[in-house]
């Protein structure tokens, strides 16, 4: 029997985080949420996530930036997946994979939000979880 994967979820949108929970567990997955860096940080302490969802702007504009550094650090065999508004709201548009100057962006991959359950279940796969 497989263990569920454990997955950080970290927005601080309320409404971002039930929806995408209530997705995760219909995949058995353990969710561990939090609406802040601190609480997250706290977590992935304690928790050991399999995999961090994160929202990037959250108190402050690069919150999403700065936890994906401090993940990586503390965990640096966890996928994280970066979720952001960040385009639809100012027109910039982050690619972790396109122009030089991206290996600061510590997230493996960048989905823009709206995000599509579909599309996260296709970067799990391609993560191998």
């Amino acid at each position: 029997m497989n263990k569920p994967l454990k997955v950080l979820l970290v927005d601080d949108d309320l409404d971002f985080l039930f929806q995408q929970r209530v997705n995760l567990e219909q995949l058995d997955c353990e969710v561990m949420e939090a609406t802040s860096v601190e609480q997250a940080l706290s977590l992935v302490e304690s928790g050991s996530p399999d995999v961090a969802i994160i929202d990037l702007m959250m108190d402050r504009m690069d919150d999403g930036f700065v936890l994906a550094h401090h993940i990586k650090r503390m965990r640096p065999g966890t996928p994280v997946i970066m979720t952001t508004a960040v385009t639809s709201v100012t027109g910039y548009s982050f690619d972790k994979n396109g122009g030089e100057g991206k290996d600061w962006i510590k997230a493996d991959v960048i989905l823009p939000k709206p995000v599509r359950f579909e599309q996260l279940k296709a970067e799990f796969r391609k993560l191998g979880l």
